[in-house]
C-alpha cells in the first residue's frame, strides 16, 4: 500500500514537473526576432561608414604577420606534397627508381635541377627555423617587438643559407 501510494505522489510530481504547464510558465516573450537584430546591426553599421573587421586593408603589412601566414602556408604545403608522394607511390604503376631514371634521362640542365631542389628544401627549412623560433616563444623568450623582427630575419637568413645547402648536395 505504502509503495503504491510512493508511485502515485511521485508520478504527480513529475507530472507537474515536466508537464505541459513547465513550458509555459517560465517563458518569457521576445522583444525583437533574430532577423530584426540583424537588420538593425547592419543597419547601424552601414550608417556608421566603418570597414568590416576584421579587413585585410586595415592592417599594415609586416615582418612578424608575413612570416605567419608564410609558416601555415609551408605547413599546408609540405603536407599536400607528402600526401600526393605517397598517393602516387600507391597508384603509379612503377617504383621509385624507374621514375628517378626517367628524371635523369631529360637531361635537365644543373640550373634547373639545382633550383628545384631549392624550391623542395626551402618550405622544410623555413618551416623548421620557424618552429624553433615559435618553440622559444613557448619558452617565453623573445616577445619583446625587436627581438620578434631580430629572430623573423634571423630565420630568413638561415632558411635560406640552409636550403641552398641542401640544394647542393
Amino acid at each position: 500500500m505504502a509503495a503504491s501510494l510512493l508511485r502515485h505522489v511521485g508520478q504527480r510530481c513529475l507530472w507537474t514537473r515536466l508537464g505541459p504547464s513547465l513550458s509555459v510558465r517560465h517563458v518569457v516573450p521576445m522583444g525583437t526576432t533574430a532577423k530584426e537584430e540583424m537588420a538593425q546591426f547592419w543597419d547601424k553599421n552601414s550608417q556608421s561608414n566603418r570597414p568590416m573587421s576584421p579587413h585585410i586593408t586595415i592592417y599594415k603589412w609586416s615582418l612578424p604577420m608575413m612570416m605567419s601566414i608564410g609558416h601555415r602556408g609551408t605547413g599546408v604545403a609540405m603536407s599536400a606534397g607528402v600526401s600526393l608522394f605517397g598517393l602516387a607511390a600507391l597508384i603509379l604503376p612503377e617504383q621509385f627508381p624507374y621514375y628517378l631514371a626517367f628524371v635523369k634521362s631529360l637531361s635537365l640542365g644543373p640550373a634547373l635541377i639545382y633550383s628545384a631542389k631549392f624550391a623542395l628544401a626551402f618550405p622544410l627549412t623555413y618551416h623548421t627555423w620557424n618552429g624553433i623560433r615559435h618553440l622559444m616563444w613557448d619558452m617565453g623568450k623573445g616577445f619583446k617587438i625587436p627581438q620578434v623582427y631580430q629572430s623573423g630575419v634571423l630565420v630568413l637568413v638561415l632558411t635560406l643559407l640552409s636550403s641552398a645547402g641542401l640544394a647542393a648536395m
